[in-house]
């Protein structure tokens, strides 16, 4: 047989293989990028495909909880996520590998840089990493994006917004920080107050990082990370943002917030649930047809709160620091 011969088979063969991938059930219309081809690239349809860009910041969390423990918790986001998408008749979800990469870990609260376990880049990067992969999306015809890459600094939450807004611009379709957006009163909050005691709550205080509900929810994701000294962790309470600073900023504060001793697999379990169940039932309002302009950002209610607006300038001010140290190394080597 000649090789010309062989090429009519190698089409059939090709077509029944991409044939036997998008001709799945609903359900399993779930794919992962890297294991893509080109050719199936091609065949999905660019407006029922979207793609979920998980994001994940490495950040201490102190001496009990992961590095990535936001990354665990927004990898399930994007799972379930995912699923609630593939379920929707003709529509498929493309899962984009992980992306390590955030900025202002929760140790910049007080003023410290340089903190074991914390590896963050900053907001401007972060910002040109997703809109480059806006650019490489929108020019290959894809409408939707979901990012999910929750962590609660300002300036990262604005610079995934930015990316979005580019995206909607250039290209006329959505890409939305999911997690950035606060449609009303927080699930995790209601599932809290209900859950666990009003003791247990007074001593975990005010918390934005790694408190009871970050140590529970890891504890459900992920026990291998989660040492037994844990029931005995010294509580951290905090009254309100400028109280954590002040706390942050002590010699002897090792990296959290609020009651890590009440932290239980099962509330983590419920607040996962909960988080969960938010964040697909809004991402559906979005497909359906909800402008995500109109919700509430997570970035804008931050700065409209004094201690929110100084952090966040202090955060960019270090971030123009490193900019400055880069660009003087650069231009001192010839580089460009």
């Amino acid at each position: 047989m000649s090789h010309a011969g062989l090429w009519p088979l190698g089409r059939v063969a090709l077509a029944l293989a991409l044939g036997c991938l998008f001709s799945r059930s609903a359900e399993a219309q779930v794919y992962r990028l890297a294991e893509l081809n080109i050719d199936q690239i091609r065949l999905l349809d660019r407006q029922r495909t979207v793609i979920l860009l998980p994001g994940g910041v490495l950040e201490e969390h102190g001496p009990y909880l992961p590095s990535f423990t936001d990354g665990y918790r927004n990898e399930r986001l994007t799972e379930d996520l995912a699923a609630a998408i593939a379920k929707r008749p003709g529509w498929a979800a493309v899962v984009f590998p992980m992306i390590p990469l955030g900025s202002d870990g929760a140790n910049r609260i007080g003023g410290k840089y340089v903190f074991p376990g914390a590896y963050p880049i900053r907001s401007a990067t972060l910002r040109a990493v997703f809109m480059d992969l806006a650019t490489e999306f929108g020019e290959q015809g894809f409408r939707w994006l979901f990012v999910i890459h929750g962590h609660g600094s300002p300036n990262h939450n604005q610079a995934l917004d930015q990316a979005g807004d580019y995206f909607r611009d250039t290209y006329g379709g959505h890409m939305v920080n999911l997690t950035g957006l606060q449609p009303g009163p927080s699930p995790v909050d209601s599932v809290l107050a209900a859950e666990v005691s009003k003791a247990a709550l007074a001593e975990d205080g005010f918390t934005v990082h790694a408190g009871l509900g970050e140590h529970s929810w890891t504890m459900t994701l992920r026990p291998d990370l989660v040492p037994a000294t844990i029931a005995n962790a010294p509580s951290v309470t905090g009254k309100d943002l400028a109280d954590l600073r002040r706390i942050a900023a002590g010699d002897k504060w090792t990296g959290y917030f609020g009651a890590p001793r009440y932290a239980s697999a099962e509330l983590g379990r419920r607040l996962l649930e909960a988080q969960v169940a938010e964040v697909v039932a809004l991402a559906l309002r979005i497909l359906d047809g909800l402008d995500e302009r109109q919700v509430p950002r997570y970035t804008a209610m931050m700065t409209k709160l004094p201690e929110g607006a100084a952090l966040a300038d202090a955060n960019a001010k270090r971030d123009a620091e490193i900019e400055e140290q880069q660009r003087q190394w650069l231009a001192k080597n010839g580089q460009r």
